[in-house]
């Protein structure tokens, strides 16, 4: 048992299924206290009731203060997992790119909003960021994808250098292809990159629970993509060359 989230209040958005449902189910393992957040109010109490927390549906902007009053008064740990997988160029339509903003970045902002004054004044809280290896590196044919989860995870990175000696915990994870709806909707960009090394969403909990034991802001249920993350940086031309290479490699997929 993970002693920092025993008897803690939590909340997961997003946690009808997937990487959310598995993270409601681990916390509730560990012994927390959990509230279940989805749009979708049957998939939300499904889990809810399967793991006895407490199904609070809705649009994760807008439920924090009554996931705050289901666990007493107090969030200890808010997981903002909830997120869109939007495909497309930089000619997707301007709503493809708000809805990705709003879900991908701006659920985390208006969640952390509300939950600091109270971290900070008890001088305690941990925010977990579900990302993507997308938002460190990036994503052949999403682009609203790509470029929204780079701004969650620089939200993420900002809020644990701003808040770290206040007693705030900033964990991002970052993995790549997660055996999900999402990436069974991906299409052949995602049958391509994502597929061939997909993980289940046990695993991608299993890596946050090790990520808050070592205390690491960093979550990388795929332990490649540091390197893939080094290499962009130490030699930026050259990633980008390769990852034309993948482009390209895509496109002559998708003519046949």
């Amino acid at each position: 048992m993970v002693e920092a989230v025993q008897d803690a209040g939590v909340v997961v958005t997003g946690a009808g299924g997937g990487i959310g449902a598995a993270l409601a189910r681990r916390f509730a393992a560990e012994g927390a206290r959990v509230v279940v957040n989805d749009l979708d109010a049957a998939r939300a109490k499904d889990v809810a009731d399967e793991i006895g927390g407490i199904a609070v549906p809705g649009d994760a902007s807008a439920i924090v203060a009554e996931a705050r009053a289901a666990l007493g008064g107090t969030v200890d740990v808010y997981c903002a997992n909830a997120g869109v997988g939007s495909e497309g160029s930089q000619a997707a339509e301007e709503a493809v790119w708000a809805l990705a903003w709003d879900v991908n970045v701006m659920a985390h902002v208006r969640a952390a909003h509300e939950l600091l004054p109270d971290w900070l004044e008890r001088g305690s809280g941990r925010f977990v960021s579900t990302v993507s290896a997308a938002g460190l590196l990036t994503m052949i044919g999403a682009a609203p994808y790509s470029v929204t989860k780079h701004g969650a995870y620089a939200f993420a990175e900002w809020l644990s250098l701003t808040y770290r000696h206040r007693g705030i915990k900033v964990h991002a994870i970052c993995p790549q292809g997660v055996r999900t709806d999402m990436l069974a909707s991906s299409g052949s960009a995602g049958d391509l990159v994502l597929r061939p090394t997909a993980i289940e969403p046990a695993d991608v909990a299993d890596a946050l629970f090790q990520g808050i034991e070592e205390d690491r802001f960093l979550i990388l249920p795929h332990p490649e993509v540091a390197g893939y993350y080094q290499a962009r940086a130490a030699d930026p031309d050259r990633w980008l060359h390769g990852m034309n290479r993948l482009q390209r490699q895509w496109e002559e997929t998708t003519a046949r």
